[in-house]
């Protein structure tokens, strides 16, 4: 790696008669890689983000809740405290009729120990198929940030990487260049004179 000395702000666009064509050019790379890297890691952090979130609001609207029975006794024993809630829950098979008017089964989530027949709220999708409870508002907002922070930063890397990998290469252009000069010159500079 090249000696760069102190740290002297925006020194790439500072005029200097020693400023070869190879120097500007990594400067406009280094921000235009920049430049690429926080667009793309806004725009596809900000398009995750909103997909996700309009993709969670619709299921809140679309998923509804349905009374459905169990139709046998659940797993496990029954809790000391029937309707309590926050017991050991298991898997059970239910059924339950669609807001169409036809009839499913399934399995869901209830309480250990449940009898047959007892009625279980269940989620379920348009077509009638059984679905987790729909996120809240708050915990949608929590997962579209999280998913749209990844999105961002995982779009953000690939021009990062790219600008890192051309940058790396123009230098060693560069590093190429100055080794032919110094073959050419240096042995000019190792004479004694007298």
């Amino acid at each position: 790696m090249a000696f760069r000395g102190p740290k002297v702000w925006l020194w790439r666009w500072r005029r200097n008669p020693l400023k070869r064509r190879a120097d500007a050019v990594e400067s406009w790379v280094l921000l235009g890689a920049w430049a690429l890297t926080v667009l793309a890691g806004v725009l596809a952090g900000l398009t995750a983000a909103r997909s996700v979130e309009d993709g969670l609001a619709r299921e809140r609207v679309e998923w509804r809740p349905v009374v459905a029975r169990l139709t046998e006794q659940a797993p496990g024993s029954a809790p000391d405290h029937p309707g309590a809630g926050g017991g050991e829950r298991v898997w059970a098979k239910v059924s339950w009729i669609a807001t169409d008017g036809s009839a499913h089964s399934g399995q869901a989530r209830v309480e250990a120990g449940s009898a047959e027949g007892a009625a279980v709220t269940v989620w379920t999708d348009p077509q009638g198929r059984l679905v987790t409870k729909p996120a809240t508002v708050s915990q949608a907002q929590l997962r579209a940030s999280l998913i749209g922070g990844l999105a961002g930063v995982s779009a953000a890397a690939i021009p990062f990487v790219g600008g890192r990998a051309l940058r790396t290469r123009l230098e060693r252009h560069r590093m190429d260049q100055w080794d032919a000069e110094w073959a050419l010159l240096g042995p000019l500079w190792g004479r004694k004179t007298g």
